[in-house]
């Protein structure tokens, strides 16, 4: 004779299976922030090829898998105390934000937090170059993602002219100093640059033109750097042959595919770090304690925000 199922249960694990497809939309959210919205049917609602539909089955397959992975490492990285810095940089568009998003999706951000600095304040210039980002750097148990970082010397001030030769001489000087200090520390450093192609910025820059939700990206000052195209790549170069150094190399990643990029990037991250998953003692949820005594007074209803959905 089989067991009676407690409709309250039921209910329980109905609404429990709601809130976890809930968290599979929040991915499915941020990838309707990649739909080009600039010509007629090439929106989220555009019919999908069955290669479409596969290679979109697979990526949100890995995604949720490495972001479990991310999961593990960020418990590893609190028990261990171990120190991270992970320094993202490219072109404007290139995808930076897309992959921190995807990386940061579900963890805690006690633990892993970004760091996006706005350019420097009269007070700033006058310090020490690195000296403001001293302050955002990781204390054991985190992993701290910074969206572009003390190389922007070597890529928008020096083509912007916002920096004097000397200045700029004198960051290649000291940043391999200042990483080889940070990695004797402690401080794990990974450092990675998103590449893409010139027709592929074009064409983001143009998406974005003409998507409201995203033309907040573009500023006037990456419009006037897609002119400069050429003198970015020179500065690329440099920055690369004079920073690649044992102790905090660059890795580069194939950006063109934002999906792919992710993952790879993902993947690549995952392997810097001998983690591995952190054994607890299972969770027990405590009874909830009822006092005979215990009256909950009513709420007046203006508090309350008006229930227009």
């Amino acid at each position: 004779m089989s067991t009676p199922i407690d409709p309250d249960l039921s209910e329980l694990r109905r609404r429990i299976e709601r809130d976890l497809i809930d968290s599979y939309d929040e991915a499915l959210e941020l990838e309707l922030e990649d739909q080009a919205f600039d010509m007629p049917g090439t929106g989220p609602a555009a019919p999908a090829t069955e290669e479409d539909r596969k290679a979109r089955q697979f990526y949100f397959t890995e995604l949720f898998r490495l972001q479990g992975e991310l999961v593990k490492l960020q418990d590893w990285v609190a028990t261990t105390k171990t120190k991270a810095l992970v320094i993202f940089e490219g072109r404007d568009s290139a995808g930076k934000g897309g992959v921190i998003k995807r990386i940061t999706q579900r963890l805690n951000p006690r633990v892993a937090r970004v760091v996006a600095l706005p350019a420097p304040n009269d007070r700033e210039r006058t310090q020490w170059y690195f000296q403001r980002y001293v302050s955002h750097l990781p204390a054991g148990g985190e992993i701290v993602l910074f969206d572009r970082s003390w190389y922007n010397r070597a890529g928008v001030e020096r083509v912007m002219g916002f920096c004097s030769d000397s200045e700029y001489e004198e960051f290649f000087r000291s940043v391999p100093e200042f990483e080889r200090m940070l990695v004797r520390s402690g401080i794990k450093v990974i450092k990675y640059w998103f590449s893409i192609t010139d027709d592929e910025q074009h064409m983001r820059f143009l998406a974005r033109i003409n998507d409201p939700l995203k033309q907040w990206k573009l500023s006037p000052m990456d419009l006037y750097a897609r002119s400069k195209w050429e003198d970015y790549t020179r500065a690329k170069e440099t920055m690369l042959e004079r920073t690649h150094i044992a102790e905090a190399p660059w890795s580069l990643v194939h950006a063109v595919d934002k999906k792919k990029a992710r993952l790879n990037c993902i993947s690549h991250l995952l392997s810097q770090f001998p983690y591995e998953e952190v054994q607890r003692e299972p969770v027990v949820l405590p009874e909830r304690v009822r006092n005979p005594d215990y009256l909950r007074h009513p709420v007046p209803p203006e508090l309350y925000v008006p229930e227009k959905y």
